[in-house]
């Protein structure tokens, strides 16, 4: 397998296909932890730390767990226990390391939970069917990468969104568009912007 088809899904998942503005998956975190750089780019980390180790747990629980138990049906709720788990993970490790960083990122931390952005990659990992492509050891590899560049994407967007609304608050916005509706419009904007780069790959 050559180095190109890791290439291929880094770009394809990060740019063509982003999580936020292509598939509209995790706008919840990218609305409300985007007010500030440095919480959004700490939301990044945590988020892509969780999403590649779930990939990788999840994909080895489907198809040397699940699948040879013919349960595959379980697949979600499988998902979600090791999504939570990872993140219960992640908050114990930032609550012990930076109290502040766990302040800031309040109740949008154990959101990471819910974030459908992670669970809708673990779920296209195992719908691309890479191990049928790749075999299973590669399609791991694959998937992997998917979920990286993903993750990427992820981390891009918000720290794009975050500066932009930093910027926003010191400008001269009209009152009625104060908030929220500008940045619903700056993020239709960005996400039309992303849509453009469809083709590439």
């Amino acid at each position: 397998m050559s180095m190109t088809v890791f290439f291929t899904a880094i770009i394809s998942s990060m740019l063509i296909n982003n999580i936020v503005l292509f598939r509209f998956l995790g706008v919840c975190p990218f609305l409300g932890v985007s007010k500030k750089t440095e919480s959004a780019l700490s939301m990044s980390a945590a988020v892509m730390f969780v999403m590649v180790i779930a990939s990788i747990v999840t994909y080895l629980i489907y198809y040397y767990v699940l699948r040879p138990l013919n349960i595959e049906y379980i697949s979600t709720i499988a998902f979600i226990l090791v999504i939570a788990s990872l993140v219960q993970l992640v908050e114990m490790f930032i609550k012990k390391t930076s109290k502040k960083l766990y302040k800031s990122l309040g109740i949008y931390l154990p959101l990471i939970t819910t974030n459908c952005a992670i669970l809708g990659v673990a779920e296209r990992n195992i719908g691309s069917n890479f191990a049928a492509d790749y075999g299973v050891f590669q399609g791991l590899l694959v998937a992997t990468t998917t979920a990286f560049g993903a993750a990427l994407g992820f981390g891009l967007i918000m720290f794009a969104f975050s500066s932009i609304r930093e910027r926003l608050d010191a400008a001269n916005v009209p009152p009625a568009w104060k908030g929220v509706p500008v940045s619903l419009v700056v993020a239709g904007i960005m996400a039309l912007a992303f849509i453009g780069l469809g083709g590439i790959v």
